[in-house]
């Protein structure tokens, strides 16, 4: 069984919704930060979010659009072929630049600390497409606190961008996992490369793998999502949080 906790914690922009998941039962875990996707949070990131807890953490899911209020859920079947859907999906992805993500993962992290069910200090990232940046993004803002990291099906990880994850990966000082899917436009193998570099170069406890499966494999409501690259992946996670979040 799962007890969920649906809250706002406040960060310096404003109220941030978030969902927590956590087992049903007395006692403490470490805890996962999960960054959603583009499409938001929704049934099916709640269900990874569930899923995560299932496996022994407290799994904090927040909402990455609040800066723009509510807003109305995306239907990923759609979402991304209806021209104005994809528009106003983009317009909110968009909007949420690195240095936001830098400081809401401070606050999230501040939270946590503070939080019965959590235990220890060290804390685990996971993201998800647009998430994946996240994930990297908050590590290496955040090195002290974050053990692990892990991105899938990651986009943008190594573009020109200034605030692109690769140019400030080399700060993290936790183990890092990368999964990235064949034949993904949002992450060409010459930003693969990119990535791989930085983290090389830095000396990063990484791994880094290409799962034969498209972009967007490991979320179920997802048009590409691909069970056997899912089950991969919580497999990969599983070993990640294990070996670096256990106390």
């Amino acid at each position: 069984m799962i007890q969920r906790t649906d809250m706002q914690v406040r960060t310096p922009d404003g109220l941030c919704p978030f969902t927590m998941m956590a087992p049903d039962v007395e006692g403490s875990w470490p805890a996962v930060i999960m960054f959603m996707d583009a499409g938001g949070v929704r049934p099916a990131m709640l269900e990874m979010a569930g899923h995560l807890a299932g496996m022994g953490y407290v799994a904090f899911l927040p909402e990455m659009y609040y800066r723009h209020g509510p807003y109305e859920p995306f239907n990923i079947d759609t979402a991304f072929t209806d021209p104005d859907e994809r528009a106003r999906l983009m317009t909110l992805a968009r909007s949420v630049t690195k240095a936001m993500v830098a400081i809401d993962a401070g606050a999230f992290l501040e939270f946590l600390s503070g939080r019965p069910e959590v235990a220890g200090s060290k804390v685990g990232t996971t993201g998800y497409c647009m998430g994946g940046g996240m994930s990297l993004t908050a590590a290496a803002s955040h090195p002290d606190r974050i053990a692990a990291a892990a991105s899938f099906h990651g986009g943008q990880l190594a573009s020109d961008a200034p605030d692109s994850p690769h140019r400030i990966v080399g700060r993290i000082r936790g183990r890092v996992y990368v999964a990235a899917a064949e034949n993904d436009d949002s992450f060409p193998p010459e930003q693969a490369k990119l990535l791989e570099d930085a983290l090389t170069e830095a000396g990063v406890d990484y791994t880094f793998e290409t799962y034969p499966a498209h972009h967007g494999f490991t979320v179920p409501d997802n048009p590409t999502y691909d069970p056997d690259a899912a089950s991969r992946h919580w497999r990969a996670l599983t070993e990640l949080f294990g070996a670096t979040l256990s106390s």
